[in-house]
């Protein structure tokens, strides 16, 4: 797989002694606005976005300078917000160049093994994304192989919150995935999310990039929905890339964010319409075997739980269960941008394979969404993974930092 790699190392404070030369470029205010942010994620274009290797950021609080640790990527600078910043308040940040290029190696890194590619921080492993196809268990239907999808996640303790393949009545099911299940693509139906219904998969096609960084790592990777039409051809019928960027840990390596966004066109003159259905698309989810109907609970931002959060509407969701770790769980959250957002939610019963878990934010379980040729669409979600529990309180306040983060202003 060839694979460009963009690597920039921009943590202010390393070129020690040579900040006081360092020609200042640019001065922001991040204002925090009416909501109170912890470890907020904020990002502001660049007007020159070469050369960013040497660049510097510090906050300002008085005469006191702190070095702040950035990433440099498509054209924009990106830095998190750290600590606890109060409702009204505004933080100061000066960006500079410095006089020479720093060599260390930044923090949030991706490993590619030559079949997926892993992104961690340090020597944590946060999550993988498979671009090889994935061959099923020994046994099983070839036509359950499968590329383009994160498994393992990990939980900040290690432990593995997602599954693959797992069991025979549910082979499809890949840890986070987005298929769309009932679609009519040139006057036929056709399912992308059963694929022993041999209709269509979804397929990795190329890696666009790869990030490394001091504030996220993640990459972009072209997939595409193919459809297998009734002659034995195959057809593109969905262009899609999926960009993923995960964040420095926090409160202690507790907690963690990351961010998964789908850009979407129709791949033909037609386009195709992905028709009202109670799953499918928008952010598929298979749980660790761990997480069961006895040793997890699920919280929904309406106050739903697993018993009755089928087919209901949430801003996020959030899922906490035992592992042989310890007690661990996600959040998702969906953007108020996406279509027919505050998303409706597919969860199942508990009496489904021994209280195993799926859960999936489908945007069209209740009504139809026909794209159309020449536009281009996008969904997006951020996770928190986290050790131990959060409280809902915890998960209002992080959707809303999300759904309306911090306003960046240059001076």
């Amino acid at each position: 797989m060839k694979t460009y790699f963009r690597s920039f190392c921009l943590l202010g404070g390393l070129l020690a002694g040579q900040q006081t030369a360092a020609q200042v470029i640019a001065r922001y205010t991040v204002q925090a606005g009416d909501i109170e942010r912890h470890n907020s994620i904020v990002h502001i274009r660049l007007e020159q976005p070469a050369d960013t290797e040497s660049l510097l950021l510090e906050e300002v609080t008085g005469k006191k300078r702190v070095p702040v640790a950035v990433t440099a990527a498509e054209g924009a600078l990106w830095w998190v917000l750290e600590g606890r910043t109060p409702a009204g308040a505004q933080r100061s940040y000066e960006l500079k160049k410095a006089n020479r290029k720093t060599s260390v190696a930044p923090v949030m890194q991706v490993t590619d093994n030559h079949s997926a590619l892993v992104l961690q921080q340090g020597l944590q492993k946060i999550l993988q994304y498979n671009y090889a196809t994935v061959e099923p268990p020994a046994g099983s239907d070839t036509v359950y192989r499968r590329s383009a999808f994160i498994h393992p996640l990990w939980a900040p303790n290690g432990a593995v919150l997602t599954n693959a393949f797992p069991n025979a009545g549910h082979r499809h099911h890949m840890g986070i995935w987005n298929p769309w299940t009932h679609t009519s693509f040139e006057g036929r139906e056709t399912d992308f999310w059963n694929v022993q219904k041999k209709e269509g998969k979804v397929r990795f096609v190329k890696m666009e990039s790869v990030t490394v960084g001091n504030a996220w790592c993640g990459f972009s990777a072209r997939q595409e929905h193919v459809a297998f039409l009734k002659d034995g051809t195959e057809k593109v019928a969905i262009n899609e890339t999926w960009e993923v960027r995960a964040y420095p840990a926090t409160d202690n390596g507790k907690r963690r964010l990351w961010d998964i966004t789908s850009l979407f066109t129709p791949a033909t003159a037609d386009g195709i319409t992905l028709l009202q259905y109670r799953y499918g698309g928008g952010f598929g989810l298979r749980t660790t075997a761990s997480f069961t109907a006895s040793t997890s609970q699920v919280l929904t931002s309406e106050g739903k739980t697993r018993k009755d959060a089928d087919s209901t509407r949430a801003r996020w969701v959030k899922i906490t269960g035992t592992t042989p770790q310890g007690k661990a769980g996600l959040l998702i959250m969906n953007a108020p941008a996406n279509y027919d957002s505050p998303e409706p939610l597919r969860v199942w019963p508990e009496n489904m394979e021994g209280g195993e878990l799926m859960l999936n934010y489908s945007p069209t379980k209740m009504k139809s969404w026909t794209l159309t040729n020449g536009n281009e669409y996008t969904l997006t979600y951020r996770v928190m993974v986290y050790d131990g529990d959060i409280t809902p309180a915890e998960a209002e306040a992080a959707w809303k930092d999300f759904a309306f983060p911090p306003v960046v202003r240059k001076e």
